[in-house]
């Protein structure tokens, strides 16, 4: 694999050069156009290991390679985490009901380079509360990226998202972060979904990352059950969450993730 390209900050985050955002690009619509697709398989009576199946597929068929599969043992192209799971649940058995909310989790390599993203889906009728930490969850994603640009720094969007969230009487998961990417999976640094402004690293144009905040409606303490995998929130109050890789510009930030069909938001609004 081609050597990344760029340099190092004192905090270990790697500087990609203008080239690279070209790749970032193409890994990103890869995996927003699975997302996008699996959307219509989305239904009670379906299997979580179903839409896996179908994902895997779509990896294959558009000259992709699942990050996740081999990843630490993981054996699934997807992360699917429903209702009260906070992330990385299994796919498997699990038939999904009406009313059931998930996020789906894809990350594949395109040409060295990493494209992860996830998004909610809804099976069926969707409840008041779902609707409005599903509302929540994503506003607070769009309102973190809004600090993305040269001169802000890490805790500027931390704070952004965690103001937002409390604000409206929910939690933000502290256990699980957003990270580096490039053509490495994770890399420095950790994302936090919560902070204080002005507090961590300063953005610089080149840098590339994900942001992913997780929302409960209930507290924030999450469990990992005996899987090593499952995390699940303590109270067992619902959980979402919404994720997109992006790109540090001399203007701002680039989405790597954008939906292609406008499919990002579960009412595709």
């Amino acid at each position: 694999m081609e050597e990344a390209r760029g340099r190092m900050t004192k905090d270990g985050i790697r500087i990609y050069e203008t080239a690279d955002f070209e790749g970032m690009r193409a890994a990103g619509l890869a995996a927003a156009r699975i997302l996008d697709e699996v959307a219509a398989l989305v239904a009670p009576g379906v299997t979580t290991g179903a839409l896996d199946d179908f994902i895997r597929n779509r990896v294959v068929e558009l000259g992709t390679t699942s990050a996740t599969i081999g990843y630490r043992g993981y054996k699934h192209a997807s992360c699917i985490s429903v209702n009260h799971v906070v992330c990385h649940g299994i796919p498997g058995d699990k038939v999904l009901k009406d009313g059931d909310i998930l996020n789906i989790d894809v990350t594949v390599i395109l040409d060295g380079w990493y494209g992860d993203s996830s998004r909610m889906y809804v099976a069926g009728a969707l409840s008041r509360k779902a609707e409005r930490l599903i509302q929540v969850t994503h506003d607070a994603l769009m309102i973190g990226i809004e600090q993305v640009r040269p001169g802000n720094t890490f805790g500027d969007i931390g704070f952004a998202i965690q103001q937002f969230v409390e604000g409206h009487r929910m939690s933000v998961v502290r256990d699980f972060c957003g990270h580096g990417l490039g053509r490495v999976f994770h890399a420095p640094p950790n994302v936090l979904h919560y902070g204080r402004k002005g507090s961590g690293p300063v953005l610089e144009e080149g840098m590339f990352f994900t942001i992913e905040p997780m929302v409960n409606l209930g507290r924030p303490e999450t469990k990992v059950l005996a899987d090593d995998w499952t995390a699940v929130t303590r109270d067992k109050s619902l959980s979402a969450q919404f994720e997109h890789s992006v790109g540090v510009t001399a203007e701002g930030c680039e989405i790597f993730t954008l939906s292609p069909a406008d499919r990002f938001h579960p009412t595709w609004g």
